[in-house]
């Protein structure tokens, strides 16, 4: 019952923002008690502290396991973005504000796994790439991984990139061409092409 909890939980605030939603509409989409949800998780925060993690631990597992597959690095930043996507269910700026606003504690630490996991993927991603032949052998990596972090947070900026004119989805792609745009060879410019015309 945890488990369902915690997918519900995860599903209704990565959708409606971690403020918006109640312990009773989660007990209600379950068919529980309220009661029931307060035997494994004590108060709400202990639900959104749970919840988070729980989202983010699913997604160290899959970027990990993608990580292991013999793609080569433009094929995997591509698929790793699918996943995180699929992850996250398009989400909007909401949920990551409100956790920064209201729980800033979880957030702070959330923030510091993911930085840590994203510089990570990429700085792997980047020698991968390199040796490959796809990106430029004098690319600065300490750099791009902490601009690439930056990127990131920034396109999830509501002021700047408003939901009526930019979906997530578009956003997270844009960014990654661009970040690629910036760093590959004639060789992977043209597999870069190729893949974008393939998957378009």
């Amino acid at each position: 019952m945890k488990d369902k909890i915690l997918k519900k939980a995860a599903e209704k605030f990565l959708t409606l923002g971690v403020k918006n939603v109640t312990m009773d509409e989660i007990a209600a989409d379950l068919g529980i008690s309220k009661k029931t949800i307060y035997t494994h998780f004590s108060t709400k925060i202990k639900l959104i502290e749970a919840t988070t993690y729980h989202v983010y631990e699913n997604m160290e597992k899959g970027i990990k396991e993608i990580g292991n597959r013999d793609l080569n690095a433009i094929e995997e930043h591509y698929v790793i973005k699918d996943f995180a996507l699929s992850c996250l269910k398009d989400e909007n700026s909401s949920p990551q504000f409100q956790l920064q606003k209201y729980y800033p504690k979880i957030y702070s630490e959330i923030n510091k796994k993911q930085k840590s996991l994203m510089e990570n993927m990429l700085r792997k991603n980047l020698e991968r790439g390199m040796k490959q032949g796809f990106y430029r052998e004098d690319i600065p990596v300490n750099f791009l991984c902490r601009i690439y972090f930056i990127q990131m947070l920034g396109i999830k900026d509501r002021e700047l990139f408003p939901e009526t004119e930019f979906s997530t989805s578009q956003l997270v792609e844009n960014q990654l061409e661009y970040h690629l745009r910036a760093i590959v060879t004639e060789k992977g410019l043209e597999t870069l092409k190729s893949y974008i015309h393939n998957n378009d």
